[in-house]
């Protein structure tokens, strides 16, 4: 199974990861997703979404829609082959342990995706994999818009990172 893992949209997905989507089973986005139209983007491309809230979504920034902000819950768990992938946005961790505390609070699952830091990270060197796919969209993309491929069997999972040049 392929899925499209992406973060820190902002209100602005980058069209060359929309297009990704198209190849991908699941779009997961770990928050701060901005706008409904985000959302809608990956709905059209990809047969399932998933996506958290970050905390940046609020009615007071969000665009298009409120019912797609009020759908949006705090963490996610979801199963694939080969185990569970913990989504999360990761605001509410501070900085310097955070890849350890998502460890201990997301134990039983085989990877976890955060966002928040807007920096692109896969750090699969201990179970469970903590993984940022940096940020999706315009807003500090630190180099470029940039998601992750994660491909997901029953025995082994691969993480592939995507970084565009800025448009």
């Amino acid at each position: 199974m392929r899925v499209l893992l992406l973060s820190d949209t902002h209100g602005a997905l980058d069209a060359r990861i929309a297009a990704l989507a198209a190849d991908c089973a699941l779009a997961a986005h770990a928050g701060d997703v901005g706008a409904a139209s985000v959302l809608d983007a990956l709905a059209e491309r990809c047969p399932r979404v998933i996506a958290v809230r970050g905390n940046n979504d609020v009615a007071a920034k969000w665009l298009g829609p409120a019912a797609a902000l009020h759908g949006l819950d705090a963490e996610a768990r979801i199963e694939l082959p080969g185990g569970v992938l913990a989504v999360v946005h990761g605001d509410a961790l501070a900085a310097r342990d955070r890849h350890a505390r998502l460890r201990r609070v997301y134990a039983g699952a085989r990877a976890v995706l955060y966002g928040h830091s807007h920096r692109l990270c896969v750090d699969d060197a201990i179970a469970p994999w903590v993984l940022n796919a940096g940020a999706a969209g315009r807003a500090r993309t630190h180099g470029g818009p940039s998601c992750l491929l994660l491909h997901a069997g029953v025995r082994t999972w691969r993480v592939e990172a995507v970084r565009f040049p800025p448009a």
